[in-house]
């Protein structure tokens, strides 16, 4: 058996050929029942850094030994760390999250274990845990997304800025730099932000842009507009209003001469990038100039 062919079966790589020629080996039926019983382990809470800084202080504190092996104990030795190996793979790996994220000017719809549904909007992420999923409904979010949560358990959207809690219903949340909106389209959702608790009925919605919070209508959908390629804002500074115009189109965006913290109202397609701009520019009463994949937004000089 070649004796990187163990390697590359713990990783999923080898070739029919090379499976084919693994299988005939006599050290397959030993690595497999291996595998089978780590399959009933537990991944128990791990510290990686604790564990890395125990083994430093164990290293120092013991002299250097010196140990001769038969060959017999030489090949058990080399077993044993081949499947403490394969273990601890197993067990850290199994432990891991579940994360999804999008890029600029892509989304991703995401169906979780209990047949709640998340649409991710451009540059965003969600990560959560697939195995704890049915006692933990948690997930975390850098970004924006809508989400449709199906009856149960209590459900916990945690961001940087606030954490949104519902047990069923539909809701949006974003979460960016400096700007931070939960959204309720059906039901009531709860929104703890700086350790104080708001509850929001369907129709309603908390924004907080650079830390001054304020309540507002939305109106009477089912959904937020970017969920039919429209970006809609209500009195939001021209800043937030560009971000999200480079995150839908993947356009380098950069201003001259002009106020980004003017007050938008309007909105603008997500999938015609020549109507986008005109619908930012004219209300804005800004140009632009579109060179590629850049774009300059500019007020003339008196």
């Amino acid at each position: 058996m070649q004796e990187n062919y163990l390697a590359k079966w713990l990783n999923n790589e080898l070739t029919e050929e090379e499976l084919a020629k693994f299988k005939e080996s006599k050290e397959y039926a030993s690595y497999l029942k291996l595998r089978e019983a780590t399959n009933n382990l537990a991944a128990p809470d791990f510290d990686m850094a604790k564990a890395f800084e125990d083994l430093n202080k164990h290293k120092a504190s013991t002299k250097s030994k010196v140990i001769k092996l038969n060959p017999y104990k030489k090949y058990m030795g080399i077993a044993a760390a081949i499947a403490l190996i394969f273990v601890a793979s197993f067990l850290y790996y199994g432990n891991l999250n579940e994360e999804i994220s999008t890029q600029y000017a892509e989304r991703a719809q995401i169906v979780l274990p209990d047949a709640s549904k998340v649409q991710l909007n451009a540059d965003s992420q969600i990560s959560y845990s697939k195995k704890n999923w049915s006692k933990k409904r948690d997930i975390a979010l850098n970004g924006e997304a809508f989400f449709k949560v199906a009856k149960g358990k209590r459900f916990t959207v945690t961001t940087e800025n606030g954490t949104v809690t519902v047990l069923g219903t539909q809701f949006n949340v974003e979460n960016r730099k400096g700007y931070f909106e939960v959204a309720c389209y059906e039901g009531l959702v709860s929104v703890i932000y700086n350790k104080e608790e708001v509850k929001l009925p369907a129709g309603n919605s908390l924004v907080v842009i650079n830390g001054e919070l304020q309540a507002l209508k939305i109106p009477n959908i089912k959904e937020p507009s970017w969920i039919r390629n429209e970006s809609s804002f209500k009195s939001i500074p021209l800043k937030f209003v560009l971000d999200e115009f480079q995150r839908q189109f993947n356009i380098e965006v950069a201003t001259e001469n002009i106020d980004t913290n003017q007050l938008f109202t309007g909105s603008f397609s997500n999938t015609d990038k020549e109507l986008a701009l005109q619908s930012i520019s004219t209300p804005s009463q800004i140009k632009f100039k579109l060179e590629g994949n850049k774009v300059l937004f500019y007020a003339e000089t008196q």
